[in-house]
């Protein structure tokens, strides 16, 4: 499970609910592509904008939807108590596994964060994925931290925020990381323009926001870096640098929103508000291009 590409699915929805059948089509473009793992309800699913019971809802459609694949489910939430409601209604649920981050209003420290894992690990019966993703959360982990948190029973990944440009300090960075957790943790990397890079520096799997859309791509880049061609993975990411500009410029979840509705998968409206895709003639243009390049 914790291996190869986590695609990580829109949650298409307007102000009256989640749309499930677009949400269907997404799950089945992916199930289609054999991915290693689902990861349900994480930023791209837009998990902090939904009610537990919308979460509950949509989980259920994509443990219905995927077949022999695993489920990751998110159940970030800002009080302990709502997220180990969550990690009950995942397991409940079926889920293969749970992605936590430290997401809060008030600015955490690293005892805080450290307990929240503790005592939601101890709740759990299924592997868990520390969810490190500080341009949402504001927390940044530091690699002890990382050491403390994975020694806790069922914590089984760390989703780390990218890596260093530099392919030698990637490596280092990576390197380090693993030297202090556990052997049976495994690190994944996300922040889709630096997934190559990751892979190469000896990632163990992609958490990836494009990847819930064209998964195929995704997968060229990890072969390439496991076993063919390391080097051809950084040129074929870097052949996506418009799509990389337009995730740094808008953030990732408005233009994979918008994307999902040019391709035909989903209403033009499939974000919760105040969020937005992108409508203007020259971000259409822009998306019109990526399409291309993904296609």
């Amino acid at each position: 499970m914790f291996n190869g590409l986590s695609a990580f699915p829109l949650t298409p929805m307007n102000e009256a609910g989640i749309d499930e059948t677009a949400f269907k089509k997404i799950m089945a473009r992916l199930v289609k592509a054999n991915v290693n793992s689902l990861g349900v309800l994480g930023s791209t699913g837009s998990y902090a904008y939904l009610t537990r019971a919308e979460r509950k809802r949509v989980l259920e459609v994509a443990i219905d939807s995927a077949g022999s694949i695993p489920v990751i489910a998110g159940i970030g939430a800002l009080r302990t108590r709502h997220i180990l409601e969550l990690a009950e209604d995942a397991q409940k649920a079926g889920a293969s596994a749970v992605l936590l981050a430290p997401v809060s209003y008030q600015k955490l420290t690293d005892e805080e964060v450290f307990t929240l894992y503790r005592e939601v690990s101890s709740h759990l019966s299924v592997p868990m994925c520390v969810y490190d993703n500080p341009g949402t959360t504001h927390f940044t982990f530091s690699d002890e931290l990382h050491a403390r948190i994975a020694q806790l029973p069922n914590v089984a990944s760390i989703k780390i925020p990218g890596v260093p440009a530099d392919p030698e300090l990637a490596r280092a960075r990576v390197d380090k990381l693993k030297s202090l957790i556990p052997a049976g943790v495994s690190v994944g990397v996300s922040g889709d323009a630096f997934a190559a890079l990751g892979m190469n520096a000896g990632c163990d799997l992609w958490y990836s926001v494009i990847g819930g859309i064209f998964p195929e791509v995704c997968q060229q880049i990890i072969r390439l870096s496991e076993s063919e061609d390391p080097a051809l993975a950084i040129e074929q990411s870097e052949k996506l640098q418009p799509l990389w500009a337009l995730f740094s410029q808008y953030g990732s979840l408005r233009v994979v929103a918008s994307i999902a509705h040019k391709i035909g998968l989903t209403d033009e409206t499939n974000l919760p508000k105040p969020l937005l895709s992108l409508k203007g003639v020259q971000e259409n243009a822009a998306i019109d291009k990526v399409i291309t390049l993904l296609s």
